[in-house]
């Protein structure tokens, strides 16, 4: 008997248990165990969909039994299935997880399938529902006390917000994390990286006042800033912008790639300072 034939065989089986008569609580659990092994059958034959909409079913028996723990996980199993095939069934199926594992006080586990419905929504290319879970699994992580979890998803929601132009939004986000970071002997490695990407969103902003307050802040707020490579990029931008000298600009962003290349995130933001540069000189041109 092939793979998906077997599953439909328990499935079948678990179906007539739930209709049929029974002592009411066996008869939930007989089904499960019945619509477990039907379902893992239809994953072991790569028959996502049939798989997924049977651990849905695991999940019902679960929760007619008031086994919420056991209800959620089959949804996530769902999940996982319905992955292979539906972005938006996997998402209804880790969100329902949520709610149960809520209910039950599982907060960590949760911030978990938060995080996960953000990263399916950011596979989908959906950015506004993306940064509205990855900011739900950052509040969930943080209350819970697992910060580095908390600060990855906070700096998805900065990264995306400096995306869409939400640069006030990203600036908060990374200096929080480089403030809370310096506490950490672990994390002070990466502050510089975190005020960088501050001073690059307040770049994109254009406001030479705002960027020079913001870098004396910084060395405030870690006095090693000022002797980073990263603090000399910042620096000598802002003096570019003032002097409105594109050559200087891109000096100082090839200086720092050739011993830091720059990922694309940084890239596209220094894009758009260069671009407002550039329209700066023409205005200059013209006027002259």
């Amino acid at each position: 008997m092939d793979l998906v034939a077997k599953g439909d065989d328990f499935e079948k089986k678990a179906e007539k248990k739930l209709n049929g008569w029974g002592i009411f609580g066996s008869k939930y659990e007989d089904a499960a165990d019945l619509f477990d092994k039907a379902a893992n059958s239809f994953k072991l034959a790569k028959s996502w969909e049939k798989a997924g909409s049977t651990y849905v079913k695991l999940g019902q028996c679960h929760l007619k039994s008031d086994s919420k723990h056991e209800a959620a996980s089959a949804y996530v199993d769902a999940a996982h299935c319905y992955k292979k095939t539906s972005t938006t069934e996997a998402i209804s199926c880790l969100a329902q997880a949520v709610d149960m594992l809520c209910d039950i006080g599982r907060f960590s586990m949760a911030a978990r399938y938060f995080k996960e419905i953000a990263e399916l929504y950011e596979s989908d290319a959906n950015i506004e529902k993306s940064m509205e879970y990855y900011d739900k699994a950052a509040d969930f992580f943080q209350n819970e006390d697992v910060t580095t979890s908390a600060n990855q998803c906070k700096q998805k929601v900065a990264e995306f917000s400096a995306r869409l132009e939400q640069y006030q939004t990203s600036i908060d986000i990374y200096e929080d994390i480089a403030r809370q970071s310096l506490k950490n002997n672990l994390l002070k490695y990466g502050v510089k990286g975190h005020l960088l990407n501050a001073g690059l969103c307040h770049l994109c902003k254009g406001d030479v006042v705002a960027i020079t307050n913001a870098l004396e802040r910084y060395q405030e707020m870690d006095p090693t800033f000022s002797g980073t490579r990263e603090y000399k990029l910042l620096v000598d931008i802002a003096a570019a912008i003032d002097e409105e000298d594109v050559a200087k600009f891109t000096d100082a962003v090839k200086d720092f790639d050739s011993m830091t290349p720059l990922d694309s995130w940084k890239t596209t933001l220094l894009l758009r300072v260069k671009e407002k540069l550039k329209a700066k000189e023409l205005e200059e041109d013209d006027l002259t």
